[in-house]
């Protein structure tokens, strides 16, 4: 693997805060950029295979063979018809992953070991993960060099994100020890609700440089894009969403320059 691939999980146990909606349009956002992208669907539901304009319906092969052995993601891996990003798709068979990983030797590095034969050909590898600290989850974190966090600044948000940064201290105790937080992404958000402001706030109390600058806001375009199966920017490049992600891409590449 070169040093230059950056591998980022994407993940928060809380299901709805906007996770694969930033593993799909980050991906077309760094893609838009001519970084090479992979995104890893660790989704049973599929989302991000389909919102990147893959039908999960007709899938002869999945990450799910990916995890058990027996095929290599050079053989899954498909590209997004319109984005110019690869995706190693998922579907509902994923699910039986799970159960079956459980007696595999090296369960929780099936990923990683993927992963190192085809890393080298892209500049940044997304993994989605699943909204549970499970299994698929442990393997995107072992995988991954850095954790991003999107997350709603709400009232519950807090105390899911302990939750979170106590799971990525045991991963990194036990399975990866460079794992670090890449950065916390504030997303869905409405400046004028009061409580936001105030959660805002304590993040960049707790967590300093790691919330990004880049805010995603609450947009329509944006929640409408995965119905078409296309990122944002595909779907409508002006909109405040798709132009959100642009951003949180040119911050990203500025920050991993520094």
């Amino acid at each position: 693997m070169t040093a230059m691939t950056r591998i980022i999980a994407i993940t928060n146990q809380k299901g709805g805060v906007g996770k694969t909606t930033t593993g799909v349009n980050l991906a077309a956002s760094l893609a838009a950029t001519h970084r090479r992208v992979l995104l890893v669907d660790l989704d049973p539901q599929g989302n991000a295979t389909m919102g990147s304009g893959i039908d999960k319906r007709n899938l002869q092969a999945t990450v799910y063979h990916v995890l058990l052995g027996e095929k290599s993601i050079a053989e899954v891996r498909q590209r997004a018809p319109t984005a110019g990003y690869d995706v190693l798709p998922s579907n509902r068979e994923l699910a039986g992953a799970e159960v079956e990983l459980v007696d595999i030797e090296h369960r929780e590095t099936r990923l990683k070991d993927a992963l190192n034969g085809i890393a080298a050909e892209y500049d940044y590898i997304l993994i989605d993960c699943p909204p549970a600290l499970n299994l698929l989850t442990v393997n995107g974190l072992t995988a991954a060099q850095s954790v991003m966090i999107p997350m709603q600044c709400e009232y519950y948000a807090l105390e899911g994100l302990s939750d979170l940064v106590g799971t990525v201290k045991r991963v990194r105790e036990h399975l990866n020890p460079g794992l670090e937080i890449e950065g916390l992404l504030r997303t869905m958000y409405d400046p004028r609700n009061t409580l936001a402001q105030q959660v805002s706030a304590q993040l960049m109390q707790h967590f300093g440089d790691k919330v990004y600058r880049t805010v995603i806001p609450r947009n329509v375009r944006l929640a409408e894009a995965p119905s078409h199966g296309l990122p944002a920017l595909e779907f409508d490049r002006t909109s405040k969403g798709a132009q959100a992600y642009l951003a949180l891409a040119g911050e990203m590449l500025s920050r991993a320059k520094t």
